[in-house]
C-alpha cells in the first residue's frame, strides 16, 4: 500500500496546468463545450500528455483590456505552467486604438514573464473592410509583441477557416463545430514542443 501511495504522490507532483485564456473563439461560442477546440485539445492531451490538465478561462466578448484585468486573479487561482493567450479579435472588431491593444498584450506577457510562465500567443487578423492601414497595423501587432517578449507565436489562428461559409456559423465570424479540429491543428505544431 505504501508503494501505491508513493506512486500517487509522484503522479500528483507531475501534474501541470495549461491555461487557455481567450475570447469566444476559444469559449466554444454557439456550440456544446465538448465540441470546441479546447475540449478537443484536452481529449488529445489525456492520451498523449496525461500530466497536463486544461483550464479554459475564455470569455465571449473579451478584450485585451478585460483580459489584463482578469489575469492576476487567474494566475493566483490556477497557477498555470503554460498559457495559451488568444485575445485581440474583439479589440479589432470594436476599432480599439491599436497602441492600447499593443500595451495590453505586452502587459499580459510581462506579467506572465514575471511568474516565469511560458506563453503561446495566437496571431489574430481582422477583415480588410476596416481599412488597409488599420488592418495592416493590427495584424502586425502579434509578431511585434511576440518578438519583443520572446514568446511562441501561433501563425494566424483562423487560417483555413476564416471567410469560409461552410466552416463558420451564420454570423460569419465564429467557426462552426466542424471547424474546431482545424483550429486545433493550427495550434498544435506551436504547442507540442512546450509540453515535454
Amino acid at each position: 500500500m505504501a508503494g501505491l501511495g508513493t506512486v500517487s504522490r509522484q503522479a500528483l507532483a507531475q501534474e501541470k496546468t495549461l491555461l487557455v485564456y481567450g475570447d469566444s473563439l476559444s469559449a466554444a461560442y454557439g456550440m456544446a463545450q465538448s465540441k470546441g477546440w479546447v475540449a478537443l485539445l484536452a481529449n488529445k492531451l489525456r492520451l498523449s500528455h496525461p500530466q497536463w490538465q486544461v483550464v479554459n478561462l475564455s470569455v465571449s466578448g473579451e478584450t485585451t483590456s478585460g483580459g489584463l484585468n482578469r489575469l492576476p486573479e487567474a494566475l493566483k487561482t490556477h497557477a498555470p505552467d503554460l498559457v495559451l493567450l488568444q485575445l485581440g479579435a474583439n479589440d479589432g472588431l470594436r476599432g480599439t486604438p491599436l497602441p492600447s491593444m499593443h500595451k495590453n498584450l505586452s502587459a499580459m506577457l510581462a506579467m506572465l514573464a514575471r511568474h516565469k510562465i511560458p506563453v503561446v500567443l495566437f496571431e489574430m487578423h481582422i477583415p480588410a473592410n476596416y481599412g488597409p492601414a488599420y488592418t495592416r497595423r493590427f495584424n502586425a501587432i502579434y509578431e511585434d509583441v511576440s518578438k519583443a517578449d520572446h514568446v511562441t507565436l501561433v501563425p494566424f489562428f483562423l487560417d483555413g477557416v476564416a471567410g469560409r461559409v461552410d466552416l463558420n456559423q451564420a454570423d460569419g465570424i465564429h467557426p462552426a463545430a466542424r471547424a474546431q479540429p482545424l483550429l486545433l491543428a493550427n495550434v498544435w505544431p506551436s504547442l507540442q514542443p512546450l509540453l515535454n
